[in-house]
Parts: C-alpha cells; sequence; structure tokens
C-alpha cells in the first residue's frame, strides 16, 4: 500500500466507555479500523474478512471484547457498497467470526442489550438495487448464532436503524425506510411510504407504529434518546415528497413536533445521505446533527450554531459521544475519523487514515513514477511511488486539480502537465504553479451532453497528442484542449427503459433517461481504432478514427449492464477483453467477455471468479499475451490462459472494491475504492509462472532490471514513528525462486558481476552479525531496526531482494544513521554499491545450481557519467578494504592492551620493562580512542588512521558522484599513512610479540595472545 494516507467516507463509529481512549470506526469500503490513542493513530482489524464493507459497529456494554460488525455501508447514493452479513468478535478485534444475514447486503445499524452481549438486533435495509426477502428488523438471543425477524414489512423495506433506552432496555426503536436504487447515475433513488418509526416496550418481542405529529408521508427517519432523559428524543425526517424537518419527541416518542425551520440540522448529507441525530449524554437539551456540516444545539434543537465542517463540505456521517464524559466525541465523515477530548475545541487528524477511495489509476512518465486518480469525497492525489526519505510519506503526494470521481491523464510529453475528466469538466492542472485550468469541450451543461461522474479521459498509446473525452459522444483533441472535436455520434441506447429490478419505485422521468460513455480502449496498433462501452450495455468499435461506429454489443447484454472497462489487446487488433456489471439492476454476478475477431463473436469468461463480485475491471498485460488482470467489488485475479480460467491474486490486499488495474513496467498497480493505491511490485515471475515448471526442483525467476536508488536520503530527524507512512519499493534486485520440496542442505543465492567475480553471496544458513543481547544494549530503540533475513530452505514460492551492496567492511564502530526508517533502518556501514551493469544471480539448492541474468540500471535522475561512478566505486573499494584491515588490526591491538596492563602489575624486573616496553609501543601504533568532539591526534596511529578511513568512505559512498579533488587528496594521504602504520603493527605482531612472549614463559607468566577474530561493537551515537 502506497498510499494516500487521507480518510475516505466512513460511517460506522463507537468507542468503549470504560476506556476513553479506545475508539473504532467503519470505513464503508476499507475495514474496521481501532484506535488506542485518542486518534492519533488507527489500526486495521478488520483485513482478512471477506468484505470491507462497513455499516455498523457495536460494543457490547457488559463487555468491551465482544464487538458486532454490520457489513454494507447502508447509504443509497451512486458510489455505495455492500457486505455479506454480520462479524463478531470476543477478543476486542483479534480475531472473527461470521455470523450470517448474507443476503442482507445492507446492515446500517446495530444494538445490544446493556445487560446481555448475546442479545443483539440487526437493521437489515436488504439490496440497495432490487427486492430481496431478507431484509427488516431482525434479533439474535444467542451471540448471533441464530436470527429472528421482529419486523417485517415487504421485499422492498427494510431497517435503517435501531436505538436502545439505556436507561431501560426493553424499550427500543427501530426505523424502516422504503427506498429503491435504479441504475442511473443521477435521479437514481426513489422513496417510499411503506417504512416509518416504530416502538417496543417489550425487549422487542412486539412493536407498534408512532405517527403523532410525524409527516403522513413519512419516508426516511433517524431517531437519538437523550441518556440523561430518555423520553427526550430527536429525529431528523424525511418525506416522500422531497422536505426534511427536524423533530422532537419529550414523552418517549407518542407525541412529535417540528422543533426547528432551520434547515441546516436536517439538510442531507453531501451525497443524499439523511443527517444523523445525536444527544449530549449529560444535557437532553445538547443535540448534535451529523451533516454536510456537524452542527449543535443547545436549546433542544430550536436553535443551532456550526459545530466541525469546512467550506466544500466535510459531509459528516455519524458521530459517537462518550456516555461518562461527553467532551470526548468520535466524529466520521467522507474525510475519515477524528477525535476530540475537549468538547470540539481541538481535534486528532483524518491524514492518518490510508482508506481513500479512489476511481482510477493513471502514472505519470517519471522517475519515480507517480500514481495518480480522483478521490472520492476530497479532490484527486498523485503519489509518488518511492520516496526519497526511505518511505512514501505526507511529501510524496499532491492533489492535482481533478474532480474527485475523474479519470487522471497525465501528458506523455510533458510532465509538468496533469489532465483529469469528469462531469463535463475536463482539467489541466501544472505542478509547477499549481493552476488548473478547466479545457472542457462542454463549458456549458445542455440536454444535447449527457456525462456521469466519472467520464473515460485518456491519451493514445500510440499518438501523445491525442486525448480523449467522453460523455454521450467521444471528443478528441489534438492541442491540450484548446480544440475539440466530436468523433461520434450518441452511442448510448435510444430508449433503454426500466429494469425490472426497480419494480414500482420509479423516479419521475425514468423512461425517458440514457446512459453515457463509460469505457474507451483505444488501440495499441492503429491510430484510428477505438473500443467504446456505455453504462447502458453498448459495447461499440471504429476503425476509421470515429468517421464510423460498428454496433458489435454480446447479444446477452441487456439494457443497463454498465460496460465498466474495455481492454484493447496489444498483439493484434482484432482482440479485446471487456467488464460487465449489472449490479445495479440487482445482479452481482461477475461478467467479462472476450474477442478476438473484432466483436463479431463475444465469449463469457468467469470460470473460477467468486460467483459475488461483479467485476469493475480488466487489464492484458502488455508483456506476455494470455495474461490477464481482472478487479472485481472484493477481489484481484489472475488469469494464465486468456480468461479461460481465473484464480485469486488477492495476497494480502483487503477484499474492498478493486475500481482500476494498471500495469507500469513490471509493477501492477490497483485502484481500491475505500484503501487507497496498492502496488504489487515486480509481476515478471506471473509473466514466466504460465509456463510450467511443475517438474522442476527449484527454480529461479529472471529478475526484472534493479535501479541503483539511495535508499534514504533525509539528512534531518527522522519522522517519529506514529507518523503514517507507506513502505517504500524494496531497494536492490528482486529475486524470486521457487523451491518444490524442502532443501536437505544449506540454499545459497550468489551475485555474479560480467566478468563471473563473487559480488555478494547469501545461504539459508548465515546467522546474524549481532545477537539479539547485544542488539539489546542499542542506544536507539528497536522498533527502527531492520530485522535480520535469511533465504528460505522450505518448499515454496520465496522473495530475496539484494541491496546492491557488495559485503559490509569489518569495522570498529557500526551505528543506525539518521536516515531512519521505523522497522527497515539497516546497520552502517554498508559494503560499496554496485556498479550498474549485467549481473547474474546463482541459486543453488539440493546440489543443483539455476542461473538467471537481470541489469542494474542508474537512477535516471542522477546526472553522473559512467567513468565518474567507476572513479567513485574504485575508490569505495579501495577504502572499503583498508577499513577492513585497519579495523581488524584496532581490534586486534585493542585485545591485548588490558592483558599487558595486568602483565604488568605480575611481572617484575626486566620481564616488566619488557612488558612497559611493548606497552608504550603499543600506545604509538594503536593509539588513544579519540573522545567525543575532540581534535584528532597527530601522530600517526591505527585508531586515527582507521578513524579517518571511516569518514573518508562515509563520505564517498553516501552519494552518485565523483569524490571530489579534496577527497582524493584526503585518500591519497590516508592511504599512505595506513601503509606506514600498518608497517608498523606488523612488525609488533611480528617480532615484537613473540619477543615479548619468549620472556614471559621464561618468567613462568601467560603469553600474550592476539585474538583472531575480535568483536567490538558500539553504541550509536547522537547526530549533533
Amino acid at each position: 500500500m502506497i498510499g494516500p494516507f487521507r480518510g475516505g467516507r466512513t460511517r460506522a463509529a463507537t468507542g468503549v466507555p470504560s476506556q476513553p481512549n479506545v475508539f473504532y470506526m467503519g470505513q464503508v469500503n476499507g475495514g474496521v479500523w481501532k484506535s488506542d490513542d485518542y486518534g492519533r493513530t488507527w489500526t486495521p482489524i478488520f483485513d482478512h474478512e471477506s468484505t470491507q464493507s462497513v455499516g455498523a459497529i457495536a460494543v457490547a456494554p457488559s463487555n468491551p471484547n465482544i464487538i458486532y460488525v454490520a457489513s454494507g455501508e447502508g447509504l443509497h447514493r451512486p458510489d455505495l457498497s455492500v457486505g455479506n452479513g454480520i462479524y463478531k468478535s470476543t477478543d476486542a478485534g483479534k480475531t472473527w467470526t461470521h455470523l450470517g444475514l448474507r443476503d442482507g447486503l445492507q446492515i446500517p445499524a446495530l444494538a445490544i442489550d446493556p445487560r446481555n452481549p448475546n442479545r443483539v438486533f440487526a437493521a437489515v435495509l436488504g439490496h440497495p438495487y432490487g427486492p430481496n426477502e431478507e431484509r427488516g428488523l431482525f434479533r439474535s438471543s444467542d451471540g448471533g448464532q441464530t436470527w429472528q425477524r421482529m419486523i417485517n414489512k415487504n421485499e422492498n423495506t427494510g431497517a435503517s436503524d435501531v436505538e436502545i433506552d439505556p436507561s431501560n432496555p426493553d424499550v427500543m426503536y427501530a426505523s424502516m425506510w422504503e427506498a429503491r436504487e435504479g441504475p442511473w447515475e443521477d435521479n437514481n433513488e426513489v422513496n417510499g411510504t411503506s417504512g416509518g418509526l416504530f416502538k417496543s416496550t417489550d425487549g422487542g418481542n412486539t412493536w407498534h407504529p408512532l405517527t403523532n405529529g410525524l409527516p403522513k408521508d413519512l419516508a426516511q427517519i433517524y431517531v437519538a434518546i437523550a441518556p440523561s432523559n430518555t423520553r427526550r428524543l430527536y429525529a431528523t425526517v424525511a418525506i416522500a415528497s422531497g422536505p426534511l424537518s427536524f423533530y422532537r419527541s419529550d414523552d418517549a416518542g407518542e407525541n412529535w413536533s417540528k422543533i426547528t425551520d432551520d434547515p441546516r440540522p436536517s439538510g442531507r448529507i453531501g451525497g443524499g445521505d439523511l443527517a444523523i441525530p445525536r444527544v449530549d449524554t449529560k444535557n437532553a437539551d445538547v443535540v448534535y446533527s451529523a451533516s454536510t456540516v456537524t452542527m449543535r444545539s443547545a436549546d433542544g434543537g430550536k436553535t443551532w450554531s456550526s459545530f466541525r465542517g469546512a467550506p466544500g463540505g466535510d459531509d459528516y456521517q455519524n458521530l459517537w459521544i462518550n456516555p461518562t464524559d461527553p467532551n470526548i466525541i468520535l466524529l466520521v465523515s467522507d474525510q475519515g475519523a477524528i477525535v476530540t477530548v475537549n468538547g470540539g475545541a481541538t481535534w486528532s487528524s483524518w491524514y492518518n487514515q490510508p482508506t481513500a477511495q479512489i476511481y482510477h489509476v493513471a502514472v505519470t512518465p517519471t522517475f519515480p513514477y507517480r500514481v495518480c486518480g480522483g478521490q472520492q469525497e476530497s479532490g484527486s492525489v498523485c503519489i509518488s511511488s518511492r520516496g526519497n526519505d526511505g518511505a512514501i510519506t505526507f511529501r510524496d503526494w499532491h492533489p492535482v486539480g481533478v474532480i474527485e470521481y475523474g479519470y487522471v491523464a497525465p501528458d506523455p510529453l510533458d510532465a509538468d502537465v496533469i489532465y483529469g475528466g469528469g462531469r463535463s469538466e475536463v482539467s489541466k492542472f501544472h505542478w509547477s504553479t499549481g493552476q488548473v485550468q478547466n479545457i472542457t469541450p462542454i463549458p456549458l451543461r445542455s440536454a444535447k451532453y449527457r456525462t456521469d461522474r466519472t467520464e473515460p479521459l485518456m491519451f493514445s498509446p500510440l499518438d501523445p497528442h491525442t486525448l480523449y473525452f467522453a460523455s454521450n459522444v467521444l471528443f478528441k483533441t489534438t492541442d491540450g484542449g484548446n480544440s475539440w472535436q466530436t468523433i461520434s455520434t450518441d452511442l448510448t441506447r435510444e430508449n433503454p427503459g426500466i429494469p425490472a429490478s426497480v419494480g414500482n419505485l420509479v423516479p419521475k422521468g425514468a423512461d425517458k433517461q440514457r446512459g453515457v460513455i463509460y469505457a474507451l480502449a483505444p488501440s495499441f496498433k492503429s491510430i484510428d481504432r477505438l473500443w467504446a462501452g456505455t453504462d447502458d450495455g453498448l459495447i461499440w468499435l471504429t476503425r476509421d478514427g470515429g468517421k464510423k461506429w460498428n454496433d458489435i454489443t454480446p447479444k446477452e447484454l441487456t439494457p443497463w449492464s454498465k460496460v465498466t472497462q474495455i481492454s484493447a489487446s496489444h498483439f493484434d487488433d482484432e482482440s479485446a477483453y471487456a467488464s460487465v456489471s449489472r449490479f445495479r439492476i440487482n445482479d452481482n454476478h461477475p461478467y467479462i467477455y472476450r474477442t478476438h475477431d473484432g466483436g463479431k463473436t463475444w465469449k463469457l469468461i468467469t470460470a473460477g471468479l467468486s460467483d459475488f463480485g461483479p467485476v469493475d475491471t480488466v487489464r492484458e498485460d502488455p508483456v506476455r499475451k494470455g495474461l490477464l488482470f481482472a478487479g472485481t467489488e472484493n477481489s484481484v485475479w489472475v488469469s494464465f490462459d486468456d480468461g479461460d480460467h481465473w484464480q485469486s491474486l488477492q495476497l494480502n490486499l483487503p477484499h474492498t472494491s478493486m475500481r482500476d488495474l494498471w500495469i507500469h513496467g513490471d509493477d501492477l498497480i490497483v485502484a481500491t475504492h475505500g484503501r487507497s493505491f496498492w502496488i504489487l511490485d515486480d509481476i515478471a515471475p506471473l509473466r514466466e509462472a504460465a509456463n510450467s515448471f511443475a517438474g522442476e526442483d527449484a527454480h529461479l525467476f529472471p529478475p526484472a532490471p534493479a535501479y541503483r536508488v539511495q535508499r534514504d536520503t533525509n539528512t534531518d530527524t527522522p519522522l517519529p514513528p506514529d507518523e503514517p507512512a507507506a513502505a517504500n519499493p524494496p531497494d536492490g534486485a528482486v529475486i524470486d525462486y521457487y523451491l518444490a520440496r524442502n532443501a536437505s542442505t544449506p540454499v545459497t543465492l550468489e551475485i555474479l558481476d560480467a566478468r563471473g567475480h563473487l559480488v555478494r553471496s547469501f545461504s539459508s544458513a548465515d546467522r546474524p552479525d549481532v545477537t539479539d543481547a547485544d542488539l539489546k544494549k542499542q542506544l536507539i530503540p528497536l522498533y527502527w531496526l531492520r530485522p535480520f533475513r535469511s533465504l528460505s530452505s522450505e518448499a515454496g514460492m520465496h522473495r530475496w531482494v539484494w541491496d546492491l551492496h557488495y559485503a559490509s567492511p569489518d569495522s570498529t564502530h557500526h551505528e543506525f544513521p539518521i536516515a531512519a526508517v521505523p522497522g527497515d533502518t539497516p546497520r552502517y556501514p554498508l559494503g560499496p554499491t554496485a556498479l550498474p551493469g549485467s549481473y547474474n544471480a546463482r541459486l543453488t539448492a539440493n546440489g543443483k545450481s539455476h542461473t538467471a541474468p537481470f541489469t542494474v540500471k542508474m537512477d535516471p535522475r542522477v546526472q553522473v557519467s559512467p567513468a565518474s561512478l567507476e572513479r567513485k566505486f574504485q575508490f569505495e573499494r579501495r577504502l572499503a578494504s583498508l577499513l577492513s584491515e585497519t579495523s581488524k588490526a584496532v581490534m586486534q591491538a585493542g585485545s591485548i592492551r588490558d592483558p599487558l596492563q595486568k602483565l604488568s602489575q605480575q611481572a617484575s624486573g626486566p620481564t616488566r620493562d619488557a612488558v612497559q616496553g611493548l606497552q608504550n609501543k603499543l600506545a604509538g601504533v594503536l593509539g588513544a580512542p579519540a573522545g567525543f568532539a575532540a581534535p584528532p591526534a597527530d601522530a600517526v596511529t591505527l585508531t586515527r588512521v582507521n578513524g579517518q578511513v571511516a569518514t573518508l568512505y562515509g563520505q564517498v559512498w553516501q552519494v552518485d558522484a565523483e569524490p571530489t579533488s579534496a577527497q582524493s587528496e584526503a585518500i591519497a594521504t590516508v592511504e599512505h599513512d595506513a601503509s606506514d602504520v600498518m608497517q608498523r603493527w606488523d612488525a609488533l605482531k611480528t617480532t615484537d610479540i613473540p619477543t615479548l612472549n619468549r620472556a614471559l614463559r621464561g618468567a613462568k607468566l601467560p603469553e600474550v595472545q592476539l585474538e583472531s577474530n575480535p568483536h567490538k561493537e558500539e553504541a550509536g551515537v547522537d547526530e549533533e
């Protein structure tokens, strides 16, 4: 996951009264998240479940470890998501169990009896786009094992809310809502009057309607109970004819009155959702309304003031108020979740939640490439696929002026320009100035043109000057939007009609509503060939640049079968793939079609796909023919045989909506509609996986080209570990291998240069250079450190990353650099950096070797000549060798300092004089350790030379540039000094120590022994 860390639409919100720092929130298609630090950080706790669409969360008042989650966001809007029932945790969210109500699809509310955590109520709204039986108010008395329907109206009316009186849990209120969504982007929601507000006084066994004072044609209602005076109720009310109001009851719902004429507290939220009321837990006169802006009243709802909001509308969806301290509030919105502990004076941030709802994905022609898309509710984003500071942080993304639902089209010729399209808007953004120009061909809306919220905008892959934009007709520009040409007639159905799924709840004028062009695929072979698909179920092909369009729709596509995407083949002009979603006509099955004859015939290719999961995207790999990827409303899939069979490629992806896919080089990118952008690095093994290697005992996949990029260029204090950040792609060469069985001997991996010389070797038998005990002595906390890894020798697929460094030199001093990344900070010094060029990886397993070539490329942003890099490399090798040599000498020499001091106290006479003589010689050769900020010693000693070598090595190693003249002179000087002091050290080892040892033997004293492998470890130091 690369981000952005900017929250998306969040509906479910709750906390734990006895643990005021703990909160849970549910993103409508991003799963369940938990914070135990008042919203400073959020952790996903629902990622392994089969849906991420969340409508409600409830914590049992009598046992905070018991949590129920209702899936399906329960909102009626154009980009809604659905779930698959109820989930339960009995360990505060560590593990989950599915409980049923699978076909309810949308469950927007839960209530738990405060006396009994097994007694739970679920408001099941049902299918948004058609009738279904499993809807209404349900109750379970056995912790969700079985469910009983307590209120049942009809197949079109479900429950939207349920509330329990905290002072008397036998008293309950339930809201029923008759509603239907149609397949249209606009004018698509209809409310009926079969719902209403109901009350029970016997724990939900029986219910009666509450109608006194409420509108006769009530369609939708949300109720809030004042905990400090439970006879006081508030309600937001919508009627079938449209108007909205805010009501109050002072007698437990028996009588109601409209309490204010102020339209703000009852105004619909940005997406059309009815506002949610909540009451202060200590003061019945203080009431909140979550709407476009969160409103607050302190006089029982009569007058209102803005409590939290911003220009443009944050669109608040819900809030939870701590029962014991009403100053603690969790507020959720279309921007994410925030917490206040001081009654709203200050709030936590929603820029710590990677729950962005992205529509489409495009990449910039830069290195590193940026990943771009429109973000529902917030705007747009282009985020770097790699951050300079060791991770992808807030420094690495920025809005780019695109409408929130839009396609993004980076200019292939000008990295400064980003185009965006949606509705009737086409934007042109400049990175250099931040200015945004609207260059739409439809500056004023008219009946002639129809647009959806998201409309195709893309460049021709064959002509980087040609940009297309779709409405109900297709436009083309070749001059950056200064002028546009219409290159199609209206490609939508003239009379698509009203699908049967809508039933009797038909919006006015729906029979005349038509669709738009929703999918576009310019050819990779011919500039004049384009494929187009509509949201009302047509597919078209032109072979002459738009002069003539041919209807090539598969006969199975009925009206309002939305063509979500078309992928033109990279390999021939007659092949294409089309994904189709019938979600909006109450059909949740997957549909992908394939043609190899220009649309004359189509084949449905869905074998292996989950039966539940409308398809949003299909992409053909541009490198390997027959390799396809697909994204559904809950998974990513791969096919190795042109779509004949599919298998899951979910891996660690949460089961959210996969709205778009893109292949850039060797990376597969997914735009999720609830969990931001994700990248699967290096899909080269997938390209080869189609070629069976089932008979091989081991297989080494050819690595993709590796870029020589600095791991982390941050020079300042590192970002704190709780600052949101995403992981960079691997720093180095990604090497994948497969073992058919556990290896009987250690597995080794060797890196060889173009001449066959060994560069680096790894083994499954490798052990850490530093023990756990020594690591715990480090000055810095261990959560910064990169954990030790060794090659795996177990059966299965494995991935190893060579960091493009030779083996680390020996050193008297190791440190963890200020260029630190939590959980991924290596111990310095690292080895010399490999030059760009050709290399080979050699895997040896079970006695057999396998070799695969790969290339190391230079960071294209670095302007340095190959000759300069070669000189830098040679300096690094010389200094690394000298660092190892002098470090071993320093540690060996240091290892005899204490024994000599002990001997000087034990010896007497000439023997003592001999010991002290060697001590003096050793001090002259070894020198004294330099203190903190102490000036360097004048004498040429091992310690001084070793320190100088380490300093110069760090200076040369840290940057991709040829050493300066001053550094070159300093290197020559230190090499000369090293030669001199090493000669003196060798003489001391070969002459002076043996001479002393003879004297010690004569005096019957222990001899001086040089350690063959001395080890010295120092804790990291503070950067001044």
